[in-house]
């Protein structure tokens, strides 16, 4: 009975001495991005890309769209479809964000037009994150706004997403 426990104290040792050098030896690659609530995944000895998370996403949003707003606070988006340049107020970015494929990342956002509060876009915006921080590449609108009789003013979708890719609707 003692050398049944003396074995069994010596495995549990044993394990635990094995536990502790792998945390030493690993630890810096495991807990690299633990300062910052962010992992890095290790692709090979010179690739390292960093994860960002839904708190890093709206955060890059807040700041893109404080940098783009002028002197009145108005956020300047030229239309691509109707040409038209529109002056918008920030209103919220939509949860979820997310993480689309690799690198790419993807908010999406409404804007209501500047002294008309009920009529509102949908913007989405890509960012990338291949250089070490979230960048904003692109924007788009997503939804415009069309006014019912009916309804009043609602978000017409310009295109949906099929597998994260776009697929226009007109």
């Amino acid at each position: 009975m003692i050398l049944e426990l003396n074995v069994v104290s010596k495995a549990k040792y044993h394990g635990l001495t094995i536990l502790l050098v792998l945390l030493i030896f690993t630890g810096s690659d495991t807990f690299a991005g633990s300062e910052t609530g962010r992992s890095t995944d290790s692709e090979g000895p010179a690739a390292t890309s960093v994860k960002f998370y839904a708190e890093d996403i709206k955060a890059t949003m807040s700041a893109y769209i404080t940098e783009q707003l002028d002197a009145d606070g108005i956020f300047q988006m030229h239309d691509d479809k109707t040409g038209e340049d529109l002056e918008l107020k920030f209103v919220q970015v939509h949860d979820p964000v997310r993480r689309i494929e690799g690198d790419i990342y993807f908010a999406c956002t409404d804007f209501h037009v500047v002294g008309i509060p009920e009529k509102i876009y949908d913007l989405d915006f890509w960012m990338s994150g291949k250089t070490g921080a979230l960048v904003v590449y692109e924007s788009k609108v997503h939804k415009e706004p069309r006014k019912s009789v009916v309804y009043g003013w609602f978000k017409q979708p310009r295109y949906t997403f099929v597998n994260d890719r776009i697929e226009y609707l007109y």
